[in-house]
C-alpha cells in the first residue's frame, strides 16, 4: 500500500482501525503535534517515530478506560523528544561517560567479490562462526576479515552464513531485494493480531496496597528477549505501570551497554530453561502472567516445549507477543536477524546513499528505527490484545517482524531529493540535555531519555531502575 500522503495521523488511524480493529472513537484523544524536523535520511525516521510511540501510549490509555470505565485519556507524545527516545541506548550517561558503542570490532559492511555484505558480531556465536566461514581464527583482525570477504560472491555468503549460525547479508538494492521469495512474503500490515485461545473476558485488578495511578498497573509480563526491539516493548509496558520481569539466561552472552537503557523499568531474574528446576519455575511465573515477551530466533523455544499451543495451556489468559527478523512466513522465516542487517538486505541502505549522492555503497539510517519502531508496534499490540481479552475474552498472539516494519517504513515513501538530509539529529548526550532524567541505578548514576509520553490525568515513567541481571527472585509484585 502507498502511504506516501500519510500525516500522522493517518498513519496512527490506519493501524488503530484497520489493523488492529480497535474502536475510532479512542483516536479523538490522540494530540499531534508538529514535525520537529529530526532523523536525518530520506526515510520519514520521525514520522514512524512518533507513529508507533503514539499507538502504544493510546492503546495503554484505551486499555485504562475499559478498567476504569471512563473516556479515554488524552495522549500526547512531543515530536522532538520522540526522536530522541528512538535513540536512547545511545544518548545515556553511565556515571558521567557516554554510552559506549553496541557494535563489534570486526563487523559491518566489508567489500566482496561482487559487491558488499554486511557482518553482525554483537554476539561470540555468530562472530566465531562467521570466522569458521571465512577460515580465520577466533583473533582475527577487522583487515583479514576484509580480506577473506573478498573471495566470497555477497549471496553465496549470506547464504552459508544462514547454514552455518552466522549473521551476514548482502547488500541489495530495492530491486534486488523484491526479486526474492522473502520480499514478497513480508506482509504489509505492521502487526499481526491473532486470537489463539477461548476464554471469558478477564481483566486483573490493581494489586492491592498498590496506587492505580498507571494504565498497566497490575498487569504481569514475562520477558525472555535481546537486544533492542522486544526489550523496548517491554520497558514500555513498564513505562505504563506493567510488572516486568526481564529472563535472562546464565549460559548467554550480556550485552551491558544495551542492557543498561533496555532494562529501566524491569525487574531481572536469571533462569536456565535447560535445567528441570529453572524451568520449572519460569512455568510457574506463566501460569500467573498476563503477556509473555520473547524474541528467540523462531521455533527454539518450540523446542523446550514452550511453544504458543503449550503456553495457552499453561495459561488460557495469557497474551504471546512474538518479535523476529523475516516475520512468519517465507524461505528466511527461520533465520536470524538484526536492524542493520535489514536495512542492508532490503535496499534501504542503497537508497539513502543514491539520495545523498556522495558515491558510498550504503548509508544507514541514523538510529535503529527498525529496531525501535518494532518495540513500539509490539507493545502496541499487546495493549491491544489487553483490550480484547478485557471486552471479549481470549487468549492472543501479537507478531511484529522487523522486516515487516521495514515495508511499513518504506509505504511511506521518503523526502523530495536530499531534503531528508537536512533534517537535525542527536549526535550524543548533549544535545538531548532537555529529555534526560538522573536516577540512581545499581551501577552508579544514570542520565537517560525519558519516556516521551504524556496521558492525562495517569502518570507515565520507570519504577524500577538498572541492576545487575539476575538482582530479583523470580515472583510477582
Amino acid at each position: 500500500m502507498d502511504r506516501s500522503n500519510f500525516e500522522i495521523s493517518d498513519s496512527i488511524a490506519h493501524i488503530w482501525t484497520e489493523n488492529l480493529t480497535l474502536p475510532k472513537s479512542a483516536l479523538d484523544a490522540v494530540e499531534t503535534p508538529e514535525d520537529s524536523g529530526h532523523c536525518p535520511s530520506s526515510f520519514k525516521v520521525e514520522h514512524l517515530a512518533r507513529t508507533t510511540i503514539t499507538l502504544s501510549a493510546l492503546s495503554a490509555a484505551l486499555f485504562w478506560s475499559v478498567r476504569h470505565a471512563s473516556p479515554v485519556p488524552r495522549v500526547r507524545v512531543a515530536a522532538e523528544h520522540a526522536c530522541a527516545e528512538f535513540k536512547s541506548e545511545r544518548l545515556y550517561t553511565l556515571n558521567g561517560k557516554a554510552a559506549p558503542s553496541t557494535f563489534g570490532t570486526i563487523g559491518g559492511l566489508h567489500k566482496t567479490a561482487d559487491g558488499y555484505a554486511r557482518m553482525h558480531d554483537g554476539f561470540p556465536n555468530h562472530r566465531e562462526n562467521a570466522l569458521k566461514i571465512l577460515g580465520l581464527g577466533k583473533d582475527a583482525s577487522r583487515l583479514a576479515v576484509g580480506s577473506k570477504m573478498l573471495d566470497w560472491k555477497s549471496t553465496e555468503l549470506e547464504a552459508e552464513a544462514f547454514r552455518q549460525g552466522a549473521v551476514v547479508l548482502a547488500l541489495r538494492s530495492f530491486e534486488e531485494w523484491e526479486k526474492l521469495p522473502q520480499a514478497k512474503a513480508v506482509t504489509d500490515l505492521p502487526i499481526l493480531l491473532t486470537r489463539v485461545g477461548q476464554s471469558s473476558p478477564y481483566s486483573p485488578p490493581a494489586p492491592v496496597g498498590m496506587v492505580d495511578n498507571k494504565c498497566l498497573r497490575g498487569i504481569r509480563v514475562l520477558e525472555m528477549s535481546r537486544v533492542i526491539a522486544a526489550p523496548v516493548a517491554g520497558k514500555t509496558l513498564a513505562a505504563h505501570g506493567a510488572d516486568v520481569i526481564w529472563v535472562t539466561s546464565p549460559t548467554l552472552p550480556d550485552q551491558p551497554e544495551l542492557d543498561i537503557d533496555m532494562s529501566r523499568g524491569k525487574r531481572t531474574v536469571r533462569l536456565d530453561i535447560k535445567q528441570p528446576e529453572d524451568k520449572a519455575q519460569l512455568l510457574d511465573l506463566v501460569q500467573t502472567a498476563d503477556v509473555f515477551i520473547q524474541s528467540y530466533r523462531p521455533g527454539s523455544l518450540t523446542t523446550r516445549g514452550l511453544s504458543t499451543q503449550e503456553l495457552i495451556q499453561a495459561n488460557p489468559h495469557l497474551i504471546i507477543a512474538n518479535l523476529d527478523a523475516w516475520g512468519p512466513d517465507g524461505p528466511w522465516s527461520q533465520n536470524r536477524g538484526f536492524d542493520s542487517l535489514v536495512q542492508t538486505c532490503s535496499g534501504l541502505n542503497v537508497e539513502d546513499a543514491k539520495r545523498y549522492g556522495a558515491n558510498e555503497p550504503a548509508r544507514v539510517l541514523p538510529c535503529q528505527a527498525l529496531d525501535h519502531g518494532s518495540g513500539y508496534l509490539l507493545a502496541t499490540g499487546v495493549n491491544a490484545a489487553l483490550y480484547k481479552r478485557a471486552t471479549e475474552g481470549g487468549a492472543y498472539e501479537v507478531r511484529v517482524s522487523l522486516a515487516g516494519v521495514m515495508k511499513h517504513l518504506r509505504s511511506l515513501g521518503q523526502y523530495q531529493g536530499k531534503s531528508g538530509f537536512n533534517r537535525k539529529d542527536f549526535k550524543g548526550p548533549e544535545d538531548a540535555e532537555t529529555y534526560l532524567e538522573t536516577r540512581s541505578t545499581g551501577f552508579g548514576e544514570l542520565r537517560a531519555i525519558r519516556h516521551s509520553v504524556s496521558i492525562e490525568g495517569v502518570e507515565v515513567g520507570w519504577e524500577e531502575m538498572p541492576k545487575p541481571l539476575g538482582s530479583d527472585q523470580p515472583v510477582w509484585l
